[in-house]
């Protein structure tokens, strides 16, 4: 669109708590084609707002490959129509989502920004109402030279927007569900929406159209290091058939216990080809494998460093890799580069 033009947003309802209203036996999702009636301060925008409504809707907790696949070609087929994209979803797998469709979606020059709310939008102490508000204001924001303010996956929560492969969720129940803590909000909300231009991903100007990566390959499992592991879950997880890379979340800067037959199972692991990624447990810093002894002895046995990547980033950058490359040496190699500002290299 030119930029004398005014913007145009879609708003994309996937589920969630934040578009369900009570109707006196619980909470149920509410028709969003009537968000005017819920959320009367969207008429205040001056640009056009459209909705979709996925069918069926989505609990959170029930999120798939599939329908970022579905949400990644609706983007795809919207995208010549809209300036932006707001995407409404539960929040127990928002950080998943954002973190998938960071690395889905291509030459990516518009903004596509997740939120939701810990409370229906109809609740009287709702935080669903200033979410969604402020999500369609930072999508529909443009500069003077009619450039999206933030041309990102992105999450808009409590006054911040983070970038999508950054979050994790940390809250449960209060208002600030999400937290960035190895990189700085994209851009922060009081009086007026202040934009971090120093930390936002831009195109490039040869960037070419929006591409789409639906291949996903999901073939990763989680090992959680913890005191009292035992060498038959370590190698059940490690070892075990139809597995193509494992995710170990280690302690503090990228440590595991120093039993031999712990590190006998990654290195049988990595030789027989599989993909062994190190993710702190701690919520910030970073993984350091030069540093203590046995953090060493997983780099030699074939361990890749996850640097500051959070485990959703993680395992996102893992399915898109892996179901762009069949050679895992090909995707090691790219576990370890910064593609879409998932690490802070």
């Amino acid at each position: 669109m030119k930029k004398t033009e005014k913007s145009a947003i879609l708003l994309i309802y996937t589920g969630g708590t934040i578009g369900m209203k009570e109707n006196g036996h619980g909470l149920v999702p509410f028709d969003f084609s009537q968000i005017l009636d819920e959320v009367p301060e969207l008429q205040k925008f001056t640009f056009k707002i459209d909705s979709y409504t996925f069918d069926p809707l989505i609990d959170s907790s029930d999120v798939e490959p599939g329908m970022w696949k579905d949400l990644a070609c609706l983007i795809k087929e919207k995208y010549e129509d809209y300036d932006g994209f707001v995407v409404l979803h539960g929040t127990d797998t928002m950080a998943y989502s954002a973190s998938a469709l960071s690395f889905m979606l291509d030459n990516l020059a518009k903004p596509v920004i997740f939120t939701g709310s810990q409370l229906p939008v109809g609740s009287l102490r709702t935080d669903g109402k200033e979410n969604l508000v402020s999500a369609i204001e930072v999508a529909s924001a443009r500069d003077s030279r009619g450039r999206a303010m933030v041309p990102e996956v992105a999450i808009y929560f409590n006054s911040q927007l983070i970038r999508g492969n950054r979050a994790t969720k940390v809250n449960a129940t209060a208002f600030d569900a999400f937290r960035s803590p190895n990189c700085p909000p994209l851009a922060e909300a009081g009086i007026k929406i202040r934009y971090n231009k120093a930390v936002i991903r831009y195109p490039s100007p040869e960037a070419a159209q929006l591409v789409i990566h639906t291949d996903l390959d999901t073939r990763v499992a989680i090992l959680k290091v913890h005191p009292g592991i035992t060498e038959q879950v370590a190698r059940n997880v490690l070892l075990g058939s139809g597995i193509r890379a494992v995710i170990i979340e280690t302690y503090g800067s990228g440590n595991a216990i120093s039993k031999p037959w712990f590190t006998d199972i990654i290195r049988e692991s990595a030789a027989g080809g599989k993909i062994i990624l190190n993710i702190t447990q701690c919520l910030a810093g970073d993984v350091n494998m030069n540093l203590y002894a046995t953090g060493k002895a997983l780099k030699e046995a074939g361990v890749v460093s996850g640097g500051d990547l959070t485990t959703e980033g993680g395992l996102a950058k893992l399915f898109y890799l892996m179901g762009e490359y069949a050679d895992n040496e090909r995707v090691k190699q790219l576990l370890e580069k910064n593609l879409k500002g998932e690490i802070s290299k």
